[in-house]
């Protein structure tokens, strides 16, 4: 799991989340993950 958020941090240059709160964090995680995601998806091979 760790190239994961490797990829996340120097691929697509997150490094802070933007929100307070460990509600509004989840969140702004699971939406991060998800364009992750699916760009990996839409990737052309």
């Amino acid at each position: 799991m760790e190239p994961v958020f490797g990829q996340i941090k120097e691929g697509r240059g997150f490094r802070r989340f933007l929100l307070r709160g460990l509600q509004r964090v989840r969140s702004e995680w699971r939406l991060i993950a998800l364009t992750h995601n699916l760009l990996k998806l839409f990737q052309p091979s």
